[in-house]
């Protein structure tokens, strides 16, 4: 019996110490891109994924000790895929007391009218997705679209810019939509997704798989996945750089002419030494 109480209390302690972890680095990310301001109206996009879970329970759970008063929606669109459990996330949200609205809009039928079989769905959908999400936005006055995106996300999302794409670019924390109207923000963009899977894993949220494009195994992004869990695994730490060289751009030495005038050896984007600042972030209060 004592064997059963220390082991719980273990996995309490754990728990706890991996949702402030979570916390803190939510907060952090709030900070550093200056996410979120007084009187925000944030739509969290809820997917039903252990990402976009993780991200509502936190920035709830910030909203608590915020210094800052800003409103929560959480807003899921019902892509009506066969199959897809209507009734799992209204029954979440209202049992958790979250304001929330479900979209429904047939997207599904588009994507596999429009894309022949066996090809990638990804893209259209997210389109399709995005737009939507936005129009809804600028309907409600949302200031702010919370997307659930990770630290994971980011790193892949270089790497297949690189090798596919011909491009050095990842996935911005904070951007502005094409239309000008719309702010968008990834709250997780410091999280690891093991993290985030484990801490969905002991909330047991109610995740909802995404069947709309089948299995895809060979997409890109999916073998760009897998070369980066095996460096972790055969060099730890080295994604943890490849993060960092993120944060620690030197136009100087690439071989773009727009950032660093090469004639006379000037920078035309201001380049810094990294520096390490003490930071107090207020959204993170144990």
């Amino acid at each position: 019996m004592q064997h059963i109480e220390q082991n719980l209390q273990k996995r309490r302690y754990d728990f706890n110490k991996l949702r402030k972890k979570l916390r803190r680095k939510v907060g952090e990310a709030i900070v550093d891109f200056k996410m979120i301001e007084e009187n925000d109206k944030i739509m969290v996009c809820l997917s039903g994924g252990k990402d976009s879970y993780t991200m509502l329970d936190i920035l709830r759970s910030l909203q608590v000790s915020a210094p800052i008063s800003f409103e929560l929606i959480a807003v899921n669109l019902d892509q009506k895929q066969p199959g897809f459990p209507e009734h799992v996330l209204p029954d979440y949200l209202s049992e958790a007391g979250v304001p929330f609205h479900i979209i429904e809009q047939d997207t599904y039928s588009v994507v596999k009218r429009v894309i022949p079989e066996g090809k990638t769905t990804c893209g259209l959908c997210s389109r399709l997705r995005r737009g939507i999400l936005y129009t809804f936005a600028e309907q409600h006055g949302i200031t702010k679209i919370a997307l659930g995106h990770h630290r994971d996300d980011m790193i892949e999302t270089l790497f297949l810019n690189m090798f596919h794409g011909g491009t050095l670019k990842g996935m911005s924390p904070k951007l502005r939509s094409d239309s000008g109207k719309q702010t968008v923000i990834r709250p997780l963009a410091y999280c690891r997704e093991k993290d985030i899977a484990d801490y969905a894993t002991q909330k047991a949220f109610p995740i909802i798989p995404c069947n709309l494009c089948g299995s895809q195994e060979n997409l890109q992004r999916q073998a760009i996945k897998q070369m980066l869990q095996e460096w972790d695994k055969s060099h730890p730490g080295r994604v943890e750089t490849i993060f960092g060289s993120m944060q620690n751009i030197r136009p100087s030495h690439l071989l773009d002419r727009r950032h660093f005038d090469f004639d006379n050896l000037t920078s035309l984007v201001e380049e810094s030494e990294p520096t390490i600042s003490e930071r107090v972030v207020d959204f993170y209060r144990p």
